[in-house]
């Protein structure tokens, strides 16, 4: 319980900073909007690099990967199917199926993995899995959905060999799987850049809560209800379901998949909507409510299964 409470107090007391920063104008108009082409362009690339390069490339194909993965795709999949039958469009289902299924294994997962679980690395398969799979392919659907869009094929094709994220994803996974050492002199400058990932994210988050009215609300309430309800109770049912009927976990390793599905939404999907102008009220206050939504959620987890 405690792992949770200091994981969420972390990123409340930044989102906070961020906060204020925005209410008194100390970053101007723009703050919210270089700190976020900060992030997708520079910080978290380079963050991504650093993490992967070093990881441990076998942790993919582990038996947790795969109920997490499940429980993922099935959170998506549940929130695109209701999407398509209301006549949502691609931009909002892309998002809305992130915020209802892309946890925030970094910033959160990394504190809640060391006081609840007892090993951050607990958490890596997912990160892993996030990264080289989910984020390539929900950013190369939101390029290639933009509106007004009328690049020629090949260039359509090569998105995801031009997006920030994905280039820093794609060469930190080459790095690990090579072997590749990298010297000093490139590492602790990129790791330094990377330190900024995470504090930026945060802050733009905090600086978009100004002015904000209490979350799913509006025309987008039913969308924010929906992705906030998969993430915090149908994901982690899912994960816990598969797991124990399909793969036959038990104790510590049940336990490590069903929390890891039940972190929140990711602070970096708010990123991801206001680079691409598309669903940022859904991902705001999705993320919002879903963080909110989880402490209830992972304490009561954690003393049933712990």
């Amino acid at each position: 319980m405690q792992g949770v409470l200091t994981g969420f107090a972390v990123i409340a007391v930044v989102i906070g900073v961020g906060y204020v920063l925005g209410y008194r104008g100390h970053l101007g108009d723009d703050g919210r909007a270089v700190l976020t082409r900060l992030a997708f362009n520079v910080a978290t690339p380079a963050l991504l690099f650093t993490t992967l390069a070093s990881a441990d490339l076998s942790v993919i194909f582990s038996q947790r990967l795969l109920v997490t993965a499940t429980a993922t795709a099935a959170a998506a999949a549940l929130f695109v199917t209701v999407g398509l039958l209301r006549g949502w469009d691609a931009g909002q289902l892309t998002i809305g199926a992130l915020c209802s299924s892309y946890v925030n294994a970094g910033n959160l997962g990394i504190p809640i993995a060391v006081y609840v679980l007892g090993d951050a690395s607990l958490v890596a398969p997912v990160l892993l899995f996030q990264q080289i799979v989910v984020t390539p392919l929900a950013l190369t659907i939101l390029d290639l959905s933009r509106p007004g869009e009328s690049r020629p094929l090949w260039q359509r094709l090569t998105t995801p060999l031009r997006n920030p994220m994905a280039v820093g994803s794609s060469a930190g996974v080459t790095a690990a799987a090579t072997g590749w050492t990298i010297p000093s002199p490139v590492l602790e400058p990129l790791t330094l850049i990377g330190n900024m990932s995470v504090p930026a994210v945060l802050l733009a988050f905090g600086i978009s809560l100004r002015g904000s009215g209490m979350p799913a609300r509006g025309d987008n309430r039913p969308a924010i209800a929906l992705s906030a309800a998969l993430k915090t109770a149908v994901q982690p049912f899912i994960a816990w379901g598969v797991g124990v009927g399909v793969f036959h976990l038990h104790g510590a390793a049940l336990l490590d998949v069903v929390v890891t599905s039940a972190l929140p939404a990711a602070q970096n999907l708010y990123t991801y909507a206001s680079k691409y102008r598309v669903a940022e009220q859904l991902a705001r206050e999705s993320i919002l409510l879903s963080t909110i939504l989880s402490i209830p959620v992972l304490i009561v987890i954690a003393a049933l299964l712990g």
